[in-house]
Order: C-alpha cells, then sequence, then structure tokens
C-alpha cells in the first residue's frame, strides 16, 4: 500500500496588484495623451530646468497634469513601504488591505500637511513662497516617484529584496529630497533673505518635525 501525503498549494493572489499597477500605468498614459508638452519637459525634469520655469506658478500645483501624477506618486510609494515592512517582517507582500492601509495613511498624512502649510504660510505671510517651493517638491517627488514605480513593479513581482537593494534605493530617494531643498533654496534665495526667519521655523516644523516624528514612533514600536 503506497501511502501519499498531500500537500496544500498555496497560490498568492496578486490580481489586485497587477490591476492597481495597470490603473498607474493607464493614468501616465492619459497624462502624456492629454498635457503632451508638459509631460515632454517633465521627464526631462533633472536634466532641464525648462519644466519649473514654465509651470512654476502655484495654480499648477493643482492642474489635473498635477493631480494624475499625484495618484501614480501615491501608488507607487505606498507599494514600495509595503515591500519595505515586508522585507522586515511586517506584513505579507500579497495583503492588499496593508496596501490600502498605507495608501490611506500616506494619502492623509500629505493632504493634512498640505492644508498645515497653507495656514502657516498665510499666517506668516510666506503664502507665496510656501506655495512655490511646494510646487518644486511636488514636481521633483512625483518625478521619483514615476521612475519609483517599475523598480516597485519589479520588486513586487521577483526575488530581488535584498538589504543592498532596499537600502541603496532609500538612500537614492533621500539624497534627492535633500537635491530638491538645496535646488528650491537657491531657486529662491533672493524671496527668502527679507522672510528667512519664519521660513526656518516652517522648515523646523513642517520639514524636519512631522519625519523625526514618524520616525520616533517606528523606532518605539
Amino acid at each position: 500500500m503506497i501511502l501519499i501525503d498531500l500537500h496544500p498549494r498555496i497560490v498568492e493572489n496578486k490580481d489586485w496588484a497587477t490591476l492597481v499597477f495597470m490603473m498607474a500605468l493607464a493614468l501616465i498614459v492619459l497624462a502624456k495623451s492629454n498635457f503632451e508638452n508638459r509631460f515632454s519637459d517633465f521627464v526631462r525634469l533633472l536634466i532641464s530646468d525648462k519644466y519649473m520655469k514654465i509651470y512654476r506658478d502655484s495654480s499648477n500645483l493643482m492642474s489635473g497634469f498635477a493631480i494624475l501624477f499625484f495618484i501614480v506618486n501615491m501608488i507607487s510609494l505606498s507599494f514600495f513601504i509595503q515591500l519595505v515592512l515586508v522585507h522586515f517582517g511586517y506584513g505579507l507582500k500579497t495583503d492588499w488591505v496593508l496596501f490600502i492601509r498605507i495608501f490611506t495613511l500616506l494619502n492623509v498624512f500629505i493632504v493634512c500637511k498640505f492644508l498645515v502649510e497653507k495656514i502657516i504660510g498665510t499666517t506668516f505671510g510666506v503664502e507665496d513662497v510656501v506655495e512655490e517651493f511646494n510646487l518644486q517638491k511636488v514636481s521633483f517627488r512625483t518625478f521619483t516617484g514615476m521612475l519609483l514605480l517599475p523598480v516597485s513593479t519589479i520588486l513586487f513581482y521577483g526575488n530581488y529584496s535584498t538589504n543592498l537593494i532596499i537600502l541603496s534605493i532609500i538612500s537614492i530617494l533621500l539624497l534627492i529630497n535633500a537635491v530638491t531643498y538645496l535646488i528650491s533654496l537657491r531657486n529662491y534665495q533672493n524671496l527668502l533673505i527679507g522672510k528667512l526667519f519664519y521660513f526656518i521655523l516652517y522648515i523646523c516644523a513642517l520639514e524636519i518635525g512631522p519625519y523625526y516624528f514618524i520616525y520616533y514612533l517606528i523606532k518605539k514600536n
């Protein structure tokens, strides 16, 4: 008599992730087809300042192009955060509930931060500077999100998540953010000289404080 051991085959459901990745790709295609000239300038953001010179007005922050790429950025960043959590043993890669939680918290955090920045900028009389500063930050971060999307896709479907790769990507993201701040300070140095004290308060309260608070919570827990 032959004894046969049956082992259940666990199949991970990745359909939801495929749909989300395809939606992000569709949003990029939609932005390219509807804002062809702006998209062409946007993809050359790291090698040319033409995009920032043309679209430096604060009204562009709420344009259709910016909103489409904001969604792409949130999707890309949420996937990457989930992959980092999974790599360090804090979740499952195919857990769509975890993705929704990260996506929701990330959006709430950014929207609340944006609204508080508007209030403080108006209170201190540096609203114009803050809006232009935000526009430049958003532009570079959405560009980074577009580049991060294929990286997150490869990491999600492949088994390439090593400490070196994860930490290298995080370091690159931090470096891009630091360079963005330096470029912004250089571009708006004439405006900042007269309101330097208030701008330093703004940086400490809304650019350093929230991220340090998040780091403290993660480290504590």
